[in-house]
């Protein structure tokens, strides 16, 4: 079993990479993994990612979806090409200005951008171990670049990264998942429950009477982000001082 796994694995990367065998004889394929991504990608757009099939993206081709696995061998390769296809081109952050602020908060921006643009990508890239091709990781490759002339360790940057990733993934979740008309509900639902029972909930009444969850002009990206670009900072300059 562990054989057949890892064979796959390897199968997949191959894929992903362009580093799969060619066939030396037969007809030539007349297929890319890259075109049969962008059919999958569109698909997903439009109905989810639970809506991608490899018989539905074989008919997008006039093909059988045995004759797509000549080109993918299964669903699982096929998403991990869908992320790599969504992902190009990988962020230049040159033109953001030198500094490690400004740079990383365009890749935060450029990210948030993409997962507007393809919701499915936050299921496609769980937080968990997945195999990634080059744009993927150039993707992690440019935030890390740009952390590097803060001075903090490994450790730390890729520790940095990994909050603003959460950031970006959260804020965007928040938006995928918000519906007008129940957020008017609970907003109804909730004032009434608390219009009973404010003596239990002192803290959270006060916070509502004063506005909190009231809609502003505040972009919640940009207000994660310098709270988070603030104590890295915070964490530079303290890194920076000598020692007593």
């Amino acid at each position: 079993m562990a054989t057949e796994k890892a064979r796959n694995l390897r199968e997949g990367i191959a894929l992903l990479w362009g580093e799969q065998d060619r066939p030396t004889r037969g007809p030539k394929p007349s297929l890319t993994p890259h075109r049969i991504a962008e059919k999958a990608v569109a698909i997903a757009d439009a109905e989810g990612l639970n809506a991608v099939s490899m018989s539905k993206v074989a008919a997008e081709f006039d093909l059988s979806a045995m004759a797509l696995y000549r080109y993918v061998p299964g669903k699982t390769e096929l998403v991990e090409l869908m992320v790599e296809s969504t992902l190009a081109p990988i962020p230049d952050l040159s033109a953001a200005g030198s500094g490690w602020r400004p740079q990383i908060t365009e890749w935060a921006r450029q990210s948030a951008k993409t997962h507007q643009a393809h919701p499915w990508l936050l299921a496609a890239t769980a937080m968990r171990r997945q195999l990634m091709g080059p744009n993927q990781l150039g993707w992690l490759d440019a935030a890390l670049a740009a952390l590097e002339p803060t001075g903090l360790t490994a450790v730390q940057q890729h520790r940095i990264f990994i909050l603003v990733a959460g950031l970006v993934r959260t804020l965007v979740q928040q938006q995928i998942d918000f519906d007008e008309e129940h957020n008017r509900q609970w907003n109804h639902l909730t004032g009434e429950l608390l219009n009973r029972h404010a003596d239990r909930f002192p803290a959270l009444t006060r916070a509502i009477t004063a506005g909190a969850f009231a809609p502003d002009a505040v972009d919640p990206l940009e207000f994660g982000l310098d709270r988070i670009l603030d104590s890295i900072q915070t964490l530079i300059d303290r890194n920076q001082t000598p020692s007593p």
